[in-house]
């Protein structure tokens, strides 16, 4: 299932998705809160747990967040270690958001690149 899910995606390395939410990109931490109260988060990231991503992202749902403004959003998916954003990004790929990924390696990648964390 996984391997499915990300050969539908470009996965991107943390400077990438670093580079991509500085020119508008959204990155959305789906972390639960204990695991971001653990790990640290990324400052400016849109924080929406996996139970309700699809709700929040589906422009045509009444759950949506102002940022779900049409399927063409680019959404950056990260988790702790990028195996359940995978999962996460070709999920909003099945409701029409074809240009969501995932970070790979997730937050954890991110951190030991030296980005931005809090």
């Amino acid at each position: 299932m996984l391997a499915g899910a990300r050969s539908r995606l470009e996965r991107l390395d943390p400077g990438r998705a670093h580079a991509e939410s500085l020119d508008g990109a959204l990155l959305v931490d789906i972390r639960p809160a204990a695991q971001r109260a653990a790990e640290g988060e990324i400052p400016g990231a849109l924080v929406i747990e996996r139970n309700v991503l699809e709700w929040r992202f589906d422009p045509a749902s009444e759950a949506r967040i102002p940022e779900a403004t049409g399927y063409d959003v680019r959404v950056i998916v990260f988790c702790s270690e990028g195996y359940t954003s995978s999962l996460a990004a070709a999920s909003l790929h099945d409701l029409g958001l074809t240009r969501a990924t995932d970070l790979a390696g997730g937050f954890k990648a991110w951190q030991a690149a030296g980005l931005p964390t809090g």
